[in-house]
């Protein structure tokens, strides 16, 4: 017995006490927390100031450069940045019904109205308006020049010459269909022989105009920021049929309460605020106004 306790192995000191007689570790350890730490509090910085929203719009707001004038002053303003998925009314607000997005900025009224119905937003707002024109060769073979879009649409119905449609289910796409429909021509009955859609945004479908020399509805916008004109020109402006109304909506975060409601509203507040409206009146392309602001009115 006296033997085994001879070549017992000698009791191990408490891990804190052998730490405790070596200071330099002690030391080593904290610095290292501290040097954790300090590299961490930049990215955490970065991170609380990368405030942004989500917007869901259309085209004719990015392609005429609307946004391009307004976003930096609205940032300036208040610091947060907006990323924008520019596509056509309808699929913006499906993805506002996903909650793939924190706001919707689109024109087409009454699919907004049911979209506030739905419950996926609390309410719309009117922010700005301007017009569609019908754009065409400027020799115009259909002869449908002049302010009365329902007598150039039943001349191109009852003529052979190409008419390129969004087909996209955008608020321009959905206004064409109104206004043929007010023209007493059900396209679902019998399409026009030169009716074409291109399921495409609203600068692709004036390309494709201007590459086939095809009539074309466009928002006044993108026309005016449109480059690739060719032989296109408006042949048809002024009817009161032709009214593009633009609205704004913020997801309704009892829908989806990820989103981020109280950021977008500072946007919807702001882009009807005599600030955001001012913003809206000094875009020009040529020294033509592309939107005129309305909210309010």
């Amino acid at each position: 017995m006296d033997d085994l306790r001879a070549t017992a192995a000698p009791p191990r000191r408490p891990a804190c006490r052998a730490f405790a007689r070596r200071p330099g570790a002690a030391w080593a350890l904290t610095a290292g927390v501290v040097a954790l730490v300090a590299a961490m509090l930049p990215a955490a910085a970065a991170l609380a100031q990368q405030r942004f929203i989500v917007m869901a719009s259309t085209t004719s707001t990015e392609q005429s450069g609307l946004f391009g004038h307004l976003l930096p002053q609205f940032k300036q303003a208040t610091g947060i940045d907006v990323r924008v998925v520019a596509v056509g009314t309808g699929q913006a607000l499906e993805t506002g019904r996903r909650g793939d997005a924190d706001i919707v900025f689109v024109h087409d009224t009454a699919a907004e109205e049911q979209f506030v119905a739905a419950g996926f937003a609390k309410a719309r707002r009117d922010v700005m308006y301007n017009d569609f024109v019908l754009v065409g060769p400027k020799a115009d073979p259909a002869g449908v020049k002049g302010k009365d879009i329902a007598a150039a649409l039943k001349k191109l119905a009852a003529g052979t010459q190409p008419f390129v449609s969004r087909g996209d289910k955008s608020g321009t796409h959905a206004a064409e269909l109104r206004l043929w429909k007010a023209a007493g021509i059900e396209l679902a009955a019998a399409r026009p022989a030169g009716y074409r859609e291109c399921g495409c945004g609203m600068g692709p479908a004036l390309n494709m105009a201007s590459a086939t020399n095809a009539y074309v509805l466009a928002d006044r916008g993108t026309w005016l920021a449109f480059r690739n004109r060719g032989e296109l020109g408006i042949v048809v402006e002024g009817d009161r049929g032709l009214f593009n109304q633009y609205g704004v909506m913020v997801v309704n975060p009892a829908k989806h309460p990820h989103v981020k409601a109280a950021l977008a509203q500072q946007f919807a507040d702001w882009i009807v605020s005599p600030a955001g409206q001012a913003a809206i009146a000094s875009h020009r392309v040529g020294g033509q106004t592309l939107f005129f602001p309305n909210a309010g009115q």
